[in-house]
């Protein structure tokens, strides 16, 4: 199947971050993207690696992740390369690790189309996946376009940002992008979903190499021109020292904010395949399957729960949990540290995580 790929298609991973909104389970020495997090069987990243071998071959695939993270992403995708992890020596958001993948990727094969996407979500069903972004693949080989996923919303979610998007077509199905609106707040959500004409940002992009480095070069152009003066040592031996002496000059700023939101050749695809950020135990609890009483146990078993419903629980195997009349709470442990707060209060994890971090250092965060 893999002879069969386009070797002109590319997809760059993301799996540098944190995924502190996860804690105590995902931690910075163990992020969310290297765990099970979802009880699946296999780590965020895995599942990730594995939908994109099915679209673009296996050596056209690259991770973005920390220096720190490199050991953990060879020990987890099994085949990949050493040459495939592309570590940032310092963390300067997204817009600078995007440009500088697509900028080693343009080098090695200026034909070439890109996706773009983050490690930890979630797809419930990646032959769908595996449809959408062939889709998109096609048309930007074939297009001057910046194209992103958009998922039409199930509620008026305040934790996501949304992409308005205009009755103009590119080819099938592909909307003119008019404008993106980050995390906006409950009421103003609702108005979004009630005229039916705008999207959850899904955070996934497709574009040629030719045309993102057009958007770099006018939306960006001193980070471009930063990537710019590495062009003779990509793929060779004096790649590191470059990224080390230069990477940490880049401005520290999204893709979404430095290019997507400027550019006006940006096109949104709407797509349903089972879609989720996994950003809070909220997203988690929502999607996964619930016994009788809606409580979400993960790993299952292992604990006894009498007049309690509605509760998030992950807590390690081998481990035994005795909960009796709680409604609507988050227990999570790791790293000999129970986390125990109610559902509607998840959004104040990262201060959490703060407070843990001053009052018992860094070990536990």
């Amino acid at each position: 199947m893999n002879q069969e790929l386009n070797s002109n298609y590319y997809a760059v991973i993301m799996a540098g971050g944190i995924g502190s909104r996860f804690w105590p389970v995902s931690r910075t020495a163990m992020p969310k993207q290297f765990i099970d997090i979802a009880g699946t069987g296999m780590s965020l990243i895995q599942a990730t690696y594995d939908r994109f071998k099915a679209i673009v071959p296996p050596q056209n695939i690259y991770i973005l992740t920390n220096d720190k993270y490199k050991d953990l992403v060879a020990e987890q995708l099994k085949g990949i390369q050493e040459h495939q992890i592309l570590c940032e020596p310092v963390m300067r958001n997204t817009a600078p690790c995007i440009a500088y993948a697509c900028h080693k990727i343009s080098e090695l094969n200026p034909n070439a189309s890109i996706v773009v996407a983050p490690s930890d979500h979630l797809i419930l069903n990646p032959i769908q996946f595996g449809i959408d972004v062939t889709n998109a693949l096609q048309t930007a080989e074939t297009n001057p376009c910046l194209i992103t996923l958009g998922i039409q919303p199930s509620r008026p979610d305040t934790g996501y940002g949304y992409i308005r998007f205009s009755e103009e077509e590119l080819g099938q199905g592909f909307r003119k992008v008019l404008q993106f609106t980050e995390k906006p707040d409950r009421e103003r959500a609702q108005s979004f979903i009630d005229s039916g004409n705008y999207l959850w940002n899904a955070g996934i992009f497709i574009w040629s190499a030719a045309e993102v480095l057009k958007a770099f070069e006018s939306q960006l152009p001193e980070m471009n021109e930063l990537f710019l003066q590495g062009r003779n040592v990509y793929n060779t031996d004096g790649e590191a020292a470059f990224l080390k002496d230069n990477y940490p000059n880049c401005e520290n700023i999204s893709i979404d904010y430095g290019i997507m939101e400027k550019a006006r050749n940006v096109y949104v695809l709407p797509v349903e395949f089972g879609w989720s950020d996994l950003g809070t135990w909220a997203s988690l609890y929502s999607l996964a399957e619930k016994d009788q009483e809606q409580n979400v146990v993960i790993p299952s078993g292992g604990t006894i729960l009498t007049e309690t419903n509605g509760c998030m629980i992950n807590i390690p195997d081998g481990k035994k949990l005795i909960v009796k009349g709680l409604q609507d709470y988050i227990i999570a442990e790791s790293n000999n540290t129970i986390m125990i707060i109610p559902r509607e209060s998840e959004q104040e994890v990262k201060q959490i995580v703060a407070d843990v971090k001053a009052k018992f250092g860094e070990n536990y965060i």
